[in-house]
């Protein structure tokens, strides 16, 4: 057994600090989200710089240090929570990241069709074969199992494209468009947006709080890469590393991006799906560079697969290692050559499809885009509540665990600010996210609030009632999941011990070859 452990972590410690960097900016960033915010002019970097202070560096930290505190223990939410309370527990965090990522590709998918809309040079045409829903539907799925055929070569396959995917369809586009906005000003254009405007929202308005209260969803996914720790070479190190540089990288994206956007449209001509486009195609129109935007279109479609292929790679992957230690039947441990988990990637391609099919009963595109919008964030944010709770109570459980990354040299005074602040923020987003934004065509109130409150109700209590009909046959042999550490049977004690000296001896290797080199 010990053997086959350092094989496994020596054949999969693949990922460097630059890949993971760019995996964890695509699996956050989505450019599709400035416009939603380019509505509220200069304040929206209030916005979104609240959000980074009370969410995304709490979550950048707390999977900082989780995920070093568990380097060679698969499962990613699953592993952090359930550590601190109990594989239900755990169970129910992985299958609300996994159920939330499900219900979001459909979302971040219209974008991609959206973005293939804009490919020809009739902007009329373009608009309105976007707003088809054939089309999108069409587009949605085809982006889709393109990314989960991907997804089924390998983690290697999903790193190279997701790298490259990034860097050419999220970063590269970001970066053009800030600089087109510093050359429209430059240059004497005329700012659709008050550059005088003030930096501090009118908070007493409901309405704004609730529609920026999204802006929570922009920043989530930055734990997300922890899934593939053990893929990660040196992870003590280049985890936290990672992650650091990538939400410094995600804040500056969705200010200065959010701000370039809100120059070129009005706020009141702002569509929360067509927009980026609109905007580029306007500063090229300026600049008389009109042939960039299919150019622009092909680049943004190309990052949404990438996005896409993240997230169909990770949390499916957490699902599998919960088949793994045999929460799950057979059919969801099941393999393909290349040891990825083909079952559930199948399983999930089928309730996205079926979710995609859903455009034909809704009154818009818009607001079918929004109310998943809404049950994605609701779901992910009981995940990461429960995950600051986890990271709060280890100390105390696991007070004498190693941490090679620590918030806080001494005690865990740090850790409470740091935990209860991101805790805190979650719950007021979860809380806001039930409210319906005026400024979208809903159709009926009442949809709206029977979709979330029974999709909320549903898909919490279907990992409970999975775990009632678990049956010992589930547990697979030669599995390799790492036990819990509250699991004390000689047999998982030993398996556990075993994974520890697999890990060590990993580490040893890669340091030697990362120094022969």
């Amino acid at each position: 057994m010990k053997t086959t452990n350092v094989t496994q972590i020596k054949k999969t410690a693949k990922l460097g600090v630059f890949t993971l960097v760019i995996m964890n900016v695509v699996a956050v960033v989505s450019l599709r989200g400035l416009p939603a915010e380019a509505e509220y002019g200069m304040s929206s970097a209030f916005y979104y710089l609240f959000a980074a202070i009370v969410f995304l560096i709490p979550v950048s930290l707390v999977a900082a240090e989780l995920a070093a505190m568990f380097p060679y223990q698969q499962g990613g939410m699953f592993r952090w929570i359930g550590e601190a309370f109990g594989r239900k527990t755990g169970f129910l965090g992985i299958w609300l990241q996994w159920i939330e990522s499900t219900i979001w590709f459909p979302t971040v998918l219209t974008f991609g069709a959206v973005s293939l809309a804009f490919i020809g040079m009739d902007h009329v045409a373009d608009s309105h074969l976007a707003a088809n829903k054939i089309y999108t539907i069409v587009v949605v799925l085809g982006i889709y199992w393109i990314a989960t055929l991907i997804s089924m070569k390998g983690l290697g396959w999903v790193g190279k494209v997701s790298k490259i995917g990034g860097i050419v369809g999220t970063v590269i586009p970001a970066i053009i468009l800030v600089v087109l906005g510093v050359i429209y000003l430059a240059t004497g254009g005329t700012p659709q947006m008050n550059l005088h405007g003030d930096f501090f929202p009118d908070l007493t308005n409901f309405d704004n709080v609730v529609l920026a209260a999204s802006i929570f969803l922009f920043y989530a996914g930055m734990e997300m890469s922890g899934i593939h720790v053990r893929d990660v070479k040196n992870p003590t190190v280049n985890y936290p590393k990672a992650v650091f540089l990538g939400a410094l990288i995600t804040v500056l994206i969705f200010v200065l991006g959010t701000y370039a956007l809100g120059l070129i449209i009005p706020a009141k001509d702002i569509n929360l799906v067509q927009s980026l486009l609109v905007g580029f195609d306007n500063y090229f129109a300026y600049l008389h560079l009109n042939w960039l935007t299919p150019v622009i279109a092909i680049a943004l479609a190309f990052g949404v697969l990438a996005g896409v292929l993240t997230w169909v790679a990770g949390p499916s992957k957490g699902i599998f290692a919960v088949g793994q230690a045999g929460y799950l039947p057979p059919f969801f441990q099941k393999t393909n050559k290349s040891g990825v988990q083909k079952n559930i990637l199948l399983l999930q391609g089928g309730a996205v499809t079926l979710l995609a099919l859903l455009f034909v009963v809704m009154p818009s595109v818009q607001s079918f885009y929004q109310i998943l919008s809404q049950l994605t964030v609701l779901l992910y944010l009981i995940a990461y509540l429960l995950m600051f709770a986890a990271a709060i109570y280890l100390r105390y459980s696991m007070k004498n665990a190693r941490r090679p990354f620590r918030i806080g040299s001494r005690g865990n005074w740090l850790m409470w600010v740091v935990g209860g602040v991101g805790f805190l923020g979650s719950l007021l987003a979860f809380v806001l996210s039930f409210f319906p934004p005026d400024q979208i065509s809903m159709g009926s109130t009442a949809v709206w609030y029977t979709v979330l409150f029974a999709g909320v109700a549903v898909f919490v209590i279907a990992p409970f009632i999975i775990l009632m009909f678990r049956k010992p046959s589930w547990v697979a042999k030669g599995s390799d999941f790492v036990p819990f550490h509250w699991q004390k049977d000689p047999d998982s004690q030993a398996k556990l011990a075993a994974a520890a000296k697999a890990f060590e001896e990993s580490q040893t290797a890669d340091n030697n070859s990362t120094a022969q080199s």
